[in-house]
C-alpha cells in the first residue's frame, strides 16, 4: 500500500469518529429531547444541592452506637439503701426487652404506625403534612417518624423550621443504616421527654403512676403514649377531658392496628386516668447537710454536666456508696435543733424578713423561697389575709389554713407587742399544726454544727451543718472557722505527756504572767472565777478545765511542741502563742472531732470520709476511699481458710500510750468534771466541754470507743451568747440527747489500753500511789486507777488513814458549796473556771 493510501485511510477514520457530535447535535435540536434532559437533570442537581446545603456537618449516626443519655447520680447509705438522687433530668435507662410489648405498641399507634415498614422517613405522611401546611395558616404540622424524633432529640436542636426537618430526614436515613429498629426504639423510649421532668418511659411511669413499666395497665400505657408531642396539653389535673379523649384515641388506634381486640379497648377506655399527684419518685430524697456535702465533693471531683467529663454528677449515672447512717443522722438533726430551740426559747418571735408579691403566683414564690423550717411537722406559709382575730395562711400545695391570734401571742423579739400584730399579707412564716388550725413558730437565729465520726475508720456517720439546709447551705460543721476554747486543752496535755509529764504530775493553779515585749508590760492569764486552787494534778486540771494550769503546762512543754501536735492531728496550723493553748486558734467541728477520734483510736491516723466508693453507670468502681489490696475479699464462697483481711496502712500520729492516757483522763471529765451530766448514760464515755471568750461559742466533743461526736453552738456573726452560756449547759445536752437516741442499742465497749500501759492505784487529789485500799465505783472516789507509761508511776505514796482524814475534813465545805449552788452546770463551771 502506498503512502498516499495510508494517509487517506487515517483521514477516513477521523471523519467517522467526529460524526458522533453531529448526531448529538441533531438529537439536541429536537425540542422533546431537551425537555427530557432537563426533567432528568434537575432532580439530580436538586438532590446534590440539597445534600450540599443541608447534609453537610450533620453529626455521625455511628455516635448513637455508643450514646449514653444523661442519667442521675444515685447515693446509697451505710446499709446500701438508695437515699438520694442528684438529677436535672429524671431518667432510668432500660433495655428494649425490658419494655412490655403492649407499651411499645401503644407508642407505635400514637406516633409511628409504619415504623417497622419505612426506612426512616414516612413519605406519604410528609405529603399530607405539606398539603396541610400550605392550606392552613396555623402552626405547621409535621410527619416525623420515631427515627426522626430520635435524630432531633439526640443529635439536633428543637428549632421549628423546614431546614431542621430536612436535616432531620437526612440523619434519619443514616440512623436506619446504622441501627436496628429495636435499637432505635430503645433510644427513643429512654430519651423522650414526657413531662413532670421525666425523660424516658420508665421515669414517666413513676412520675404519673408511681409504677415500673412492667406493672402498668393498658390504659396507663396508652396515656403515656399521648405525651411525647405536648405533655402540657394533656395534664391529668388541668386538662383531664383532653387527656381522656387523646388516650381513648390511642386505644382505638391500637385496636385498628391489631395490637388489642375490641374487648380490651373497651375495658381500657372505661378506666379513669388514674394518675398520682406529686413526683411519684420511688426514692424519698433525704437531703440535708450531709447530702449537700456529698454533692459538693462529687462536683469537685467530677464536675456537674457531660461537658465536664463522662462522670458528671447530673449526667454520669454514678452510684455512690456513703457512710450516711439514717438513725444517727436523724438523732443529730433532732438533737441540734432541740438544743438551738432550748437556747432561743423565751426570746420571742423572730421575723424571717421574707415576703412574696401577692399580685403574682404566691405558691411558686413560696416554694422558691430560701426558708427552711427544720422540723418535719413545721411548714412554711404565706399570710394571705388578716381579719379580726385570725389570719388566713397558704401553703405551696395551694391549700390554706387559719392562724388564730392566740397562737401568735408571743412578743416580737427586740420590739415587744404580740407577733400577731406584726403579721401582714405576703409575709412568709413558719407554722405548726395545732388542733384544727396552726400556731406560729420561730426559727432561731443562733446556729451551730455537729459531726458524728466512726473511730476505727474515720467515716462520717452523720453531719448537721445548721438549722436547715433549705434556709442556708453554709455548712457550719465543715466551713465555719471557730475558736474551740477548752476542747483544745487535750492537745496541750497530750504534748505535755509526750514530754515527761504524767496524769499525776503536779501543776500549780496560780497566777501566770508573760512579758508582751518592750514597753508593753505583762499579760496575766486567769481562771474564769478569778480564784486559784494551788498545786493540783494534771488530771484535776483537765477535768475542771483550769486555764492557769493549761497555760503553765504549755509553757513548761513548749508551745512549739503543742502547735506541732495540733498540725499533726489536723486541727490547724497555729503560731506559738500561749493563748493558742486555751483554744484561741480557729478550726472546724470536723477537724476537732477527727482529732478526738485519733485519740480514741490510740493515736493511729484516721481521715474523715463521707464516700466509701463510687461506681460508674456500668458498675465499674472508679473511686474507692480504702485503696488497700485484699486478696480473696471478693471470693464467691468461703474456702475454709481464715477470713482475708486488708493490710494495715494507718500511720501512728502520736504515741499510743499518750493517746490512751488522754482518753482515760477525759473519761474523768464525764465522771466528775464539766460533762458529768453524761454520766447517766451508763457506759464508758470520754469528752471535753469548751467555752470561748464572750462567751461566743460553746462546744462539746466526745463519745465512746466506737464513735465520736462534736458539736458547737454560736451565732454566724460571732457575738455573746450570754453570761450563763457554757459548754456543759448548752452543748453537752445536745450530745446527751443524740447519744440516748443513737447509741442506746450499741454494745458497751471499754476503751482499750495499748501494750505497755500500767494501771496504778493513786490518790486522785495528790497523785500519790496508794496501798491498802482499792478504787470504788463512786464517781468522786478518793482512790482511782490511773494510766502510766512504764517507769513513770509516782514514787511517793499515801496511806489510807491519811486519805480518810483529808476527806472528812473537806466534806463540810463540799456540802455547803453544793447546797449553795444546787449543782447547776453553769455555777459549777464558774466556780471551777472552765472557760477560755
Amino acid at each position: 500500500m502506498s503512502t498516499d493510501t495510508q494517509a487517506a485511510t487515517r483521514f477516513t477514520l477521523r471523519r467517522d469518529a467526529g460524526a458522533v457530535w453531529p448526531a448529538v447535535k441533531r438529537v439536541w435540536s429536537n425540542r422533546w429531547a431537551k425537555v427530557l434532559a432537563v426533567l432528568i437533570g434537575l432532580p439530580i442537581v436538586g438532590i446534590f444541592l440539597v445534600w450540599l446545603i443541608f447534609a453537610q456537618g450533620l453529626p455521625s449516626a455511628e455516635s448513637l452506637l455508643t450514646y449514653e443519655p444523661a442519667l442521675p447520680t444515685h447515693v446509697r447509705d451505710i446499709n446500701g439503701a438508695t437515699v438520694q438522687t442528684f438529677a436535672r433530668e429524671r431518667r432510668v435507662e432500660l433495655e428494649y426487652a425490658e419494655y412490655p410489648r403492649q407499651l411499645v405498641q401503644a407508642f407505635l399507634a400514637a406516633e409511628d404506625k409504619t415504623f417497622f415498614q419505612h426506612g426512616g422517613i414516612d413519605y406519604p405522611g410528609i405529603a399530607r403534612a405539606i398539603f396541610t401546611n400550605l392550606t392552613s395558616s396555623g402552626r405547621p404540622v409535621g410527619a416525623s417518624t420515631i427515627t426522626q424524633q430520635v435524630a432531633k432529640n439526640l443529635l439536633l436542636t428543637n428549632e421549628l423550621s423546614y431546614t431542621r426537618k430536612i436535616r432531620e430526614a437526612f440523619l434519619a436515613r443514616r440512623i436506619e443504616d446504622v441501627l436496628t429498629k429495636e435499637q432505635i426504639l430503645e433510644l427513643y423510649l429512654n430519651q423522650i421527654f414526657l413531662g413532670r421532668n421525666a425523660y424516658g418511659v420508665q421515669s414517666a411511669a413513676r412520675a404519673y403512676f408511681d409504677k415500673d413499666v412492667g406493672d402498668l395497665a393498658l390504659h396507663e400505657m396508652a396515656y403515656l403514649a399521648i405525651l411525647p408531642k405536648a405533655p402540657n396539653n394533656y395534664d391529668p389535673e388541668d386538662d383531664t377531658e383532653a387527656a381522656l379523649a387523646r388516650r381513648n384515641f390511642v386505644l382505638a388506634e391500637m385496636e385498628r392496628n391489631g395490637f388489642i381486640d375490641a374487648s380490651q379497648r373497651a375495658a381500657a377506655q372505661a378506666e379513669p386516668l388514674g394518675t398520682v399527684r406529686g413526683s411519684g419518685d420511688s426514692i424519698a430524697n433525704v437531703g440535708g447537710y450531709f447530702m449537700e456535702e456529698v454533692r459538693r465533693l462529687l462536683v469537685g471531683k467530677f464536675g456537674e454536666e457531660a461537658d465536664d467529663g463522662p462522670h458528671g454528677v447530673y449526667s454520669g449515672g454514678l452510684w455512690v456508696r456513703t457512710s450516711y447512717d439514717p438513725v444517727k443522722q436523724k438523732a443529730a438533726e433532732n438533737a441540734l435543733r432541740d438544743g438551738l430551740m432550748r437556747y432561743a426559747s423565751g426570746r420571742g418571735w423572730r421575723d424571717p424578713e421574707l415576703s412574696v408579691d401577692m399580685t403574682q403566683d404566691w405558691r411558686s414564690q413560696l416554694a422558691a423561697a430560701r426558708y427552711g423550717v427544720g422540723y418535719d411537722d413545721w411548714r412554711s406559709a404565706v399570710i394571705l389575709s388578716k381579719e379580726g382575730g385570725a389570719a388566713t395562711i397558704g401553703f405551696t400545695d395551694g391549700s390554706t389554713g387559719t392562724l388564730p391570734a392566740s397562737a401568735a401571742s408571743m412578743p416580737k423579739r427586740g420590739v415587744g407587742g404580740t407577733a400577731f400584730s406584726f403579721l401582714q399579707p405576703g409575709m412568709i412564716v413558719a407554722v405548726k399544726p395545732e388542733g384544727g388550725s396552726y400556731a406560729l413558730r420561730s426559727v432561731p437565729e443562733v446556729s451551730g454544727g455537729m459531726v458524728v465520726e466512726e473511730v476505727a475508720t474515720g467515716r462520717i456517720l452523720a453531719m448537721q451543718g445548721g438549722w436547715d439546709v433549705r434556709g442556708s447551705s453554709f455548712n457550719r460543721a465543715t466551713q465555719a472557722k471557730r475558736q474551740p476554747g477548752s476542747t483544745f486543752k487535750p492537745i496541750v496535755y497530750s504534748a505535755a505527756l509526750d514530754n515527761g509529764m504524767t496524769p499525776a504530775s503536779i501543776i500549780v493553779d496560780g497566777s501566770f504572767c508573760v512579758s508582751q515585749g518592750a514597753g508593753l508590760g505583762q499579760h496575766c492569764f486567769r481562771n474564769f472565777s478569778g480564784s486559784n486552787a494551788g498545786p493540783q494534778t494534771m488530771r484535776w486540771g483537765l477535768e475542771q478545765s483550769r486555764n492557769l494550769m493549761t497555760v503553765r503546762a504549755a509553757n513548761m512543754t513548749g508551745m512549739d511542741k503543742v502547735t506541732r501536735l495540733a498540725r499533726t492531728l489536723g486541727v490547724g496550723d497555729y503560731p506559738n502563742y500561749l493563748a493558742i493553748s486555751l483554744g484561741a486558734g480557729d478550726t472546724t467541728v470536723l477537724q476537732m472531732t477527727n482529732a478526738f477520734a485519733i485519740l480514741a483510736n490510740n493515736g493511729k491516723e484516721v481521715k474523715p470520709t463521707m464516700i466509701d466508693y463510687i461506681q460508674d453507670r456500668h458498675g465499674k468502681v472508679i473511686y474507692r476511699t480504702d485503696t488497700r489490696p485484699c486478696e480473696g475479699c471478693d471470693a464467691p464462697d468461703w474456702n475454709g481458710k481464715p477470713m482475708p483481711r486488708p493490710p494495715l496502712r494507718t500511720k501512728q500520729l502520736m504515741d499510743a500510750m499518750t493517746a490512751y492516757q488522754m482518753v482515760h483522763m477525759l473519761e474523768g471529765v464525764v465522771t466528775r468534771g464539766t460533762a458529768q451530766r453524761l454520766r447517766d448514760l451508763g457506759r464508758p464515755l470520754f469528752g471535753k466541754t469548751g467555752t470561748t471568750t464572750g462567751p461566743n461559742d460553746v462546744w462539746f466533743i466526745g463519745g465512746t470507743a466506737d464513735i465520736v461526736a462534736g458539736v458547737y453552738v454560736g451565732y454566724d456573726q460571732p457575738r455573746s451568747l450570754g453570761g450563763y452560756a457554757q459548754g456543759g449547759r448548752i452543748a453537752a445536752p445536745i450530745f446527751e440527747q443524740f447519744a440516748r437516741a443513737a447509741i442506746k442499742d450499741m454494745p458497751v465497749v471499754e476503751f482499750r489500753a495499748p501494750a505497755g500501759i500500767r494501771m496504778v492505784r493513786i490518790d486522785r487529789r495528790s497523785g500519790r500511789k496508794v496501798f491498802g485500799t482499792w478504787p470504788s465505783n463512786e464517781p468522786k472516789a478518793a482512790v482511782i486507777w490511773e494510766a502510766f507509761k512504764p517507769e513513770t508511776e509516782p514514787r511517793r505514796s499515801i496511806r489510807r488513814d491519811q486519805i480518810a482524814a483529808r476527806e472528812a475534813a473537806a466534806a463540810p465545805t463540799r456540802r455547803r458549796a453544793a447546797a449553795a449552788n444546787d449543782g447547776a452546770d453553769s455555777d459549777f463551771l464558774q466556780r471551777e473556771g472552765g472557760i477560755y
